[in-house]
């Protein structure tokens, strides 16, 4: 019984894991370079902010019922992570490359200094993830919990 308890945990923490790892080759597919700092990197595919989400969520519905409350209540969470993923997290790395790239056009065509440490700063311009990614990082979730499931809720 205290196996079944950790189902929903050990699926989602599995799940961020398999994404995190699936991105290293993800990028070496996209980029033929090797870079290992993707295992612990936000963005790219798959989004392991979905795979998690999704993998708790089903894991949930398998252990508790898709008609319970904490199914319901786990369902939404993973739509506003996901959306969050998707467009919010998404846009902001694009804002910011809009904006070093504004700084940068500042400094090299019209020859303004920027001397204040704000300017100066780098920041990571990949913060979310696009449709594709997010979709990719479902599909992870979706197949987890059925593969594990087995393994925590024997009869």
């Amino acid at each position: 019984m205290q196996d079944q308890c950790l189902y929903p945990l050990v699926t989602a923490l599995t799940a961020n894991l398999i994404a995190q790892v699936a991105k290293v080759f993800s990028h070496y597919y996209k980029t033929g370079e090797w870079n290992p700092r993707w295992v612990y990197a936000s963005g790219g595919f798959p989004s392991s902010h979905s795979s998690t989400v999704t993998a708790l969520t089903l894991s949930i519905g398998i252990q508790n019922g898709f008609n319970t409350s904490l199914f319901a209540v786990t369902c939404i969470f993973s739509f506003i992570v996901m959306y969050d993923a998707c467009h919010v997290r998404y846009y902001t790395g694009k804002n910011i490359e809009l904006t070093q790239q504004l700084v940068k056009d500042l400094r090299d065509m019209m020859n303004v200094p920027l001397s204040d440490p704000v300017y100066q700063e780098k920041l990571k311009t990949v913060l979310g993830h696009k449709f594709i990614e997010v979709v990719g990082g479902f599909f992870v979730g979706l197949i987890l919990p059925i593969l594990l499931a087995p393994l925590f809720l024997q009869a």
